[in-house]
């Protein structure tokens, strides 16, 4: 389509990705219903980080070819009429010591904003990207975005993030610190491998969870994806979506690491320029799946670019039911989280009952603040959402979930309580050696106790998942604290569960809790199993 030609009604975004080893822009016309197609894409290698790595600062020469490739994608992208063009950089520019100059020479000579995003930003327009491409529902998944600086990974199930991370791992880092532009011996190549496996360690000695797949975006993956294809077809084509396995990408970095730079440049499918940081990046991608135990990748050409288009899309064009239907109130948003999480409702909504009796029975006798009865509601209704990744752990993996799922209207604060009350909920107590736990200020520490405490007896109280139990009160005596049960039918089992889980609780308030059993006007003492 001619840049002067449009729609009628439709507006066009441009954005750019200023990273370590490339400059990239998109063009793209969007239609009052927020679809959106791509009009244009530009790409420079620049090596803005070349020599960063080093020398701490962003070198002239590097800076004068992304000024360059800058000052072209902007008289592009003014040529389309582009309604906003969004500019962001990453890795490089965040961690030269002169990248806050670099942003200014730019603004002066290109007449550009750039904002310098996190790493965590990164990581978010990735998962933004991959989330729009792929179908992830009910799905474990390693969103990861290889740079030349760092590498972003996200850990996802669905669309629910579990955890984010980012790695000093990035294509040209790895090249010039340890040298694999050219052929590797096996030493160097052992270093190489000793060093990402380092990195891993540090931020990763243990993956949450296995991901079913790994999405991958940035030059690495293409390029990687080009070649298995040329490998396999002979021939080259789109690779969005193109999958290819670990052993493949082992098999493909064996090879490169053995070839000559020279001949390098000539392997089918690989982009000449990339030719000196590909196995660096194969070497990320081959020990990353085999640190997560992921053997599949799909690789995602769109990537942190297009996840920028689409956050712009986003917030230009809200979707009709997200502008009429208003700020939701933090508990429907917490059920809201915990249906995408594919928790069990009927189990959830009942504990969250009982937990929310036991508060108003116990809170104003022993000081619990009245404003943590909704973060205790909130932590049962979210207590299972775990098991959308693993039955296991879900308790601790309830813990990331939470802090990482957009809940709204509750404070950093208040979802570090909901976070840990929920992965307190079962296993081992709250203890100082715990990281969660011990960032937490004393007096919420105390407070996730006693939430936590309330919400095992609660959970206990609904082992067989049937909401046999009805209602709970409190009536507190010297050294017990008795919990009047009604119950329509013999609740044996949920009381042998509430007192095995009735530890914290104890420790929490000084107090066993002795469970009565009422049915109608009868009143019977606590049930327990028969032995054997």
């Amino acid at each position: 389509m001619p840049a002067t030609s449009r729609t009628a009604t439709a507006t066009r975004l441009g954005a750019i990705d200023i990273g370590t080893n490339s400059i990239r822009l998109a063009v793209a016309e969007v239609d009052p219903d927020g679809r959106y197609r791509v009009l244009d894409e530009e790409r420079e290698m620049t090596r803005l980080g070349h020599g960063l790595f080093a020398r701490g600062r962003l070198l002239n020469e590097p800076m004068e070819r992304s000024l360059a490739a800058l000052a072209k994608m902007y008289t592009i992208a003014k040529g389309f009429e582009v309604a906003e063009l969004r500019v962001v950089a990453t890795s490089a520019v965040r961690e030269a010591g002169n990248g806050r100059a670099f942003c200014q020479e730019v603004r002066r000579r290109c007449g550009l904003r750039v904002d310098v995003i996190s790493a965590e930003e990164e990581a978010q327009l990735a998962l933004r990207s991959a989330l729009h491409h792929f179908d992830l529902a009910g799905r474990s998944v390693a969103v990861v975005d290889i740079g030349g600086g760092s590498v972003e990974v996200t850990l996802t199930a669905g669309s629910v993030v579990d955890e984010v991370l980012t790695l000093p791992l990035g294509a040209v880092r790895l090249t010039e610190r340890y040298g694999t532009d050219g052929t590797l011996s096996p030493k160097r190549w052992r270093k190489l491998r000793r060093a990402i496996d380092r990195a891993l360690d540090e931020k990763l000695r243990k993956p949450p969870f296995h991901p079913e797949i790994m999405i991958g975006s940035g030059g690495t993956f293409t390029n990687l994806a080009a070649m298995a294809q040329f490998d396999r077809e002979g021939s080259a084509r789109s690779v969005q979506g193109y999958p290819i396995s670990r052993a493949e990408v082992v098999h493909l970095l064996h090879r490169l690491r053995a070839t000559p730079l020279a001949e390098r440049r000539e392997t089918p499918g690989l982009n000449p320029r990339r030719a000196d940081i590909i196995v660096a990046g194969a070497a990320a991608v081959s020990r990353l799946a085999k640190r997560l135990g992921t053997q599949q990748i799909l690789v995602n050409s769109g990537g942190l670019r297009d996840g920028l288009l689409l956050a712009m899309i986003e917030e230009r064009f809200p979707s009709e039911a997200r502008k009429s239907a208003g700020p939701i109130s933090r508990l429907e948003s917490a059920r809201a989280f915990a249906r995408q999480c594919r928790s069990s409702e009927r189990h959830c909504e009942h504990v969250a009952q009982l937990a929310t009796q036991l508060f108003d029975g116990l809170a104003e006798r022993f000081g619990v603040p009245a404003d943590a009865r909704e973060l205790l509601e909130a932590a049962a209704l979210l207590h299972d959402i775990g098991y959308v990744i693993n039955h296991a752990k879900h308790h601790k993996h309830a813990y990331h979930l939470i802090l990482n799922g957009d809940l709204q209207g509750f404070t950093q604060r208040e979802l570090e309580i909901v976070a840990c009350v929920a992965r307190y909920h079962r296993k081992a107590f709250p203890k100082k050696r715990h990281t969660a736990f011990a960032r937490l200020e004393r007096v919420d520490r105390r407070l996730v106790r006693a939430l936590a405490g309330m919400l095992r007896v609660a959970d206990g109280l609904d082992r067989t998942h049937t909401q046999r139990i009805t209602a709970v009160t409190c009536g507190t005596h010297r050294g017990f604290v008795e919990l009047t049960l009604q119950a329509r039918t013999d609740p044996r089992v949920e009381i042998w569960d509430a007192e095995r889980k009735s530890g914290l609780f104890q420790r929490a308030f000084d107090l066993e809790p002795r469970f009565v059993w009422v049915r109608g006007a009868e009143r019977r003492p606590r049930l327990r199993l028969a032995a054997g």
